[in-house]
């Protein structure tokens, strides 16, 4: 859902969180397709309700009286997916120039509005959706939402500020060059999903950036962003009938359209090891080891969560961070994560370390990847991440913005809005033969993507990558022959 104001680990809708799930291994807080969860007891509680506009704009409304705020975010289905190969970069940019002026407002009058009414108002393309969102004032709610409406509908995406901003991302991505936990990802994120929109950054390539054109940008805005492809979330101190008003008032006029099929290619298979190693005169190697992880509506979801916290989501509690740093001190941290969304994500295990401790930091990641394989996980590490991830989901929607962000996350994936008070019985009904199920389907010590980026004359040869089962499959066979 996306890389804008993420919920962490809560997917990709409407969020960019690719790039840094690979750059930071983040415990993650979870969900998965309602259709496929398992039985679970109805819940009374509810995070808010569910409505719908004549011309197909799904709505979400939660009333809260805490602070004399109100908050909105609209998501769209105009993400990475959406956009051609060619023009990498064109979803992201599309959203960013909405606040670069209007048919009535210049950016700099826009800014100015902002300003004078202490308001936040910002725009951001993901994976799965671009989001816009707003925070304002209830006093100012009016002035506010005629900002949010004048940028959604009426962009103009001026020439001088097309090029300004495709100037300033391309800066940006040059610079994150010199970054190399940054160049290990990109090209992880590459050398996996090949012509797959997933493997693309977020706000494109150079390349990609210079070939978008203001037709590009006007065109892609007119197929893509309207409200039959949307998403919007409404909460704050406003009862139901005023926030109905409202909505109404802002987006009830904005027309609906045909929504193209999605035509996405397939996504490489991974058979075998894979090595890329990155020479970079730097003193620590940035490893990223991993492969093809899940949608967000696999019904293996949870299992796969509860797994990953153990494996290396949950920091000093998981087995990657006691073996390769607490025990042998290879690294300073080390982790494992995984980016679901509509689409299948990565899952990945990140790790610094000295160049000439790469390889054996690297079998080490495969080793545990093995037992976790083929050995159940203890009774006291799976009491531990069941604790873990059920105590903090409460934190997930503890402000006004975080509750936004948990109820279009609901929707994106149909969760439905009972989901909070449903989730600790899908966590802990999981037993350590689920854990070690999910393990065996999707953790491969023998066909994986490793991307290494360090000094290449300082550390070992990846080539050929033997996984610990060949290892032991080739102990058998010498054991056999006499050798």
């Amino acid at each position: 859902m996306n890389r804008g104001a993420a919920i962490p680990g809560l997917g990709r809708c409407g969020l960019g969180v690719r790039l840094g799930a690979m750059v930071l291994a983040l415990a993650l807080l979870g969900g998965g397709a309602r259709a496929a969860e398992a039985p679970t007891r109805a819940s009374s509680q509810v995070l808010g309700e569910r409505l719908e506009l004549p011309n197909g704009l799904t709505w979400l409304f939660s009333e809260t009286h805490d602070l004399p705020l109100v908050t909105m975010q609209l998501l769209v289905k105009a993400g990475v997916l959406q956009e051609p190969a060619e023009k990498a970069g064109l979803a992201n940019l599309t959203a960013q120039l909405l606040l670069s002026g209007t048919k009535k407002r210049s950016a700099t009058q826009i800014a100015q509005e902002l300003d004078f009414l202490g308001a936040r108002l910002g725009a951001s393309g993901g994976d799965d959706y671009a989001t816009v969102g707003l925070t304002v004032l209830k006093k100012d709610l009016a002035r506010g939402l005629d900002l949010f409406q004048d940028v959604l509908l009426n962009p103009v995406f001026q020439p001088t500020e097309i090029k300004r901003k495709v100037t300033q991302i391309q800066a940006a991505l040059k610079s994150e060059e010199d970054e190399p936990g940054v160049v290990a990802a990109r090209e992880f994120a590459k050398d996996l999903y090949g012509p797959f929109p997933y493997g693309r950054p977020v706000r494109g390539t150079a390349p990609g950036l210079s070939a978008i054109t203001r037709q590009d940008l006007t065109a892609f805005h007119a197929r893509y962003w309207r409200p039959n492809n949307a998403i919007l979330v409404v909460v704050g101190d406003l009862s139901r009938e005023e926030a109905q008003k409202w909505v109404q008032q802002t987006l009830g006029s904005w027309a609906r359209g045909a929504i193209p099929a999605l035509k996405l290619p397939p996504i490489p298979p991974l058979n075998e090891p894979r090595v890329v190693v990155r020479d970079k005169d730097i003193t620590q190697a940035n490893i990223i080891l991993g492969s093809l992880g899940i949608a967000r509506a696999n019904p293996d979801f949870y299992a796969f969560q509860v797994m990953n916290y153990i494996l290396g989501g949950g920091g000093f509690a998981s087995r990657l961070m006691d073996d390769i740093r607490e025990k042998r001190g290879l690294a300073y941290s080390v982790g494992s994560s995984f980016a679901p969304g509509l689409e299948p994500g990565p899952f990945t295990v990140v790790l610094e370390t000295k160049n000439a401790s790469a390889g054996e930091a690297v079998s080490l990641v495969l080793k545990e990847m093995e037992r976790m394989r083929t050995q159940p996980v203890s009774a006291q590490e799976l009491s531990d991440a069941k604790s873990y991830l059920i105590g903090s989901f409460s934190r997930r929607m503890d402000s006004m913005a975080k509750r936004a962000g948990l109820l279009g996350y609901v929707e994106c994936y149909g969760l439905g809005l009972d989901y909070p008070w449903r989730y600790p019985d899908l966590i802990q009904h999981l037993t350590p033969a689920d854990i070690q199920g999910v393990a065996e389907k999707y953790l491969h010590p023998d066909r994986y993507l490793l991307v290494v980026v360090g000094k290449k004359s300082a550390m070992p040869s990846f080539a050929g990558g033997a996984s610990p089962r060949k290892e032991e499959e080739k102990k058998n066979e010498e054991k056999k022959s006499g050798s």
